[in-house]
């Protein structure tokens, strides 16, 4: 699928952001459990300097081949993303699992080919309604890490069940919250729980596509899963559960946040300046993200709680 975005985006950028980036990721994988790996994304917002390499992303040794859960920003992280995992495993990626449909997550996706790769359908859907402006602001935010970047639409479809890809069983829960559509999945082999953005540690989450009560449910039922590890879409992989409270947690604070400065009257760049709670300072882009959380949230609220004028009772 060509993107109409990648050209969009090409055409409203400085001429400085078309420079040569550098030529490769610095991609540092680290064994979580047998034949498993983490590259660790930066918890940092999307800039030139990182090239979008923000996410997590997983790797898995089958007999049949390697397992990637996410593909990264750009087609140049997918194809380092391809070799890295060749070198690991001494075998091609047999499969790329994409838990959602945000940039950082899936824009690597080209390296891999449309059947090589597996998502939900509400996670294609949400390609198809949001990639080519994905691929826009990237372009833009990315400069030229993102060169060559298109659109690609995953061709197996993935619903919450058992998959047995070599000698690793992978079960696949089909949930929601972060995005309307999004996969965690669970490594029966390993015991690794992959949550996807529905789990972040030790960095704020993003909210543009957030529902809170739904997210707060898959929260929930990925807390049933009796893990050895769990890695999160950003943030430290642990061997507790502390990454699902503490995203629980922040959800919660910021409800109360902004439902009280809306409550309260106070305007949008008002409610911005709200205090966060003493707990959130060790929090990465805690305030950054609380305050793209208002923008989120407050025309929705208005939208719902402010009176229509149009309409008379």
């Amino acid at each position: 699928m060509k993107s109409a975005g990648v050209a969009g985006g090409l055409a409203f950028l400085p001429m400085f952001a078309l420079e040569a980036a550098p030529l490769r990721y610095s991609m540092k994988p680290v064994e979580i459990a047998p034949g498993a790996w983490m590259l660790t994304g930066v918890d940092e917002a999307i800039t030139r300097e990182n090239g979008g390499a923000i996410a997590n992303i997983t790797i898995l040794d089958t007999s049949e081949g390697a397992v990637v859960i996410d593909t990264g920003p750009s087609r140049r992280y997918g194809v380092q993303l391809a070799e890295t995992a060749r070198e690991l495993t001494g075998k091609p990626v047999v499969r790329a699992f994409i838990t959602h449909f945000h940039p950082d997550h899936v824009f690597g996706s080209q390296a891999f080919g449309a059947k090589t790769l597996a998502a939900p359908a509400g996670v294609v859907e949400g390609l198809k309604r949001a990639g080519d402006d994905f691929a826009s602001a990237m372009y833009y935010l990315a400069g030229d890490w993102m060169r060559g970047t298109e659109v690609v639409l995953p061709e197996q479809f993935v619903e919450t069940g058992v998959e047995d890809i070599g000698q690793r069983r992978i079960r696949t829960l089909v949930l929601g919250g972060h995005t309307d559509c999004d996969l965690a999945i669970f490594d029966e082999a390993s015991g690794l729980l992959i949550a996807g953005d529905l789990a972040f540690l030790d960095r704020a989450p993003t909210t543009p596509h957030a529902d809170l009560p739904v997210w707060q449910a898959s929260l929930k039922t990925l807390s049933e899963t009796s893990f050895s590890g769990l890695v999160p879409g950003h943030g430290p992989m642990e061997m507790t559960p502390r990454a699902l409270r503490q995203t629980g947690d922040w959800l919660k604070s910021i409800e109360e946040l902004i439902g009280g400065a809306f409550d309260r009257g106070l305007d949008m760049n008002e409610a911005m300046q709200e205090p966060l709670p003493a707990w959130t300072q060790k929090i990465a882009l805690a305030r950054y993200e609380y305050e793209r959380s208002v923008m989120h949230f407050y025309p929705k609220l208005e939208a719902d709680l402010w009176p229509r004028v149009d309409r008379q009772d």
